[in-house]
């Protein structure tokens, strides 16, 4: 991924192997290029949860991640609730963070506004 592309119109390239782990400091490089999300799990993953009105609206951004992330090829852990999602990002062919975690986040992030 090009530093000149928004992560949020990059797009998923397979990653396999933990050559595509992203070190520490790459990671905090790009933490602050998705706000709202966190890291988790000692830094092998990312999440966010996501607040709705209602379950109809939280079922509605569900369909739609889905959606994106069948065309990344690159698939998130969900917890669905009434008015709200949890959504978790870890490459687990890296066995960490890759770069597809902080796309597919900046993009979900983006179906949310």
């Amino acid at each position: 991924m090009s530093d000149l592309v928004p992560l949020v119109q990059a797009h998923c390239i397979p990653r396999r192997g933990s050559e595509h782990r992203l070190p520490e400091a790459r990671v905090r490089e790009l933490l602050p290029e998705i706000p709202g999300w966190e890291l988790a799990e000692e830094g092998k993953a990312l999440v966010r949860t996501f607040g709705f009105k209602d379950y109809y609206r939280t079922m509605s951004f569900v369909n739609a991640l889905a959606h994106m992330a069948n065309r990344e090829d690159h698939h998130p852990d969900l917890s669905v609730h009434y008015d709200r999602c949890v959504v978790r990002y870890s490459t687990h062919d890296v066995g960490g963070l890759s770069e597809n975690d902080f796309i597919c986040a900046a993009r979900a992030s983006a179906l949310a506004t």
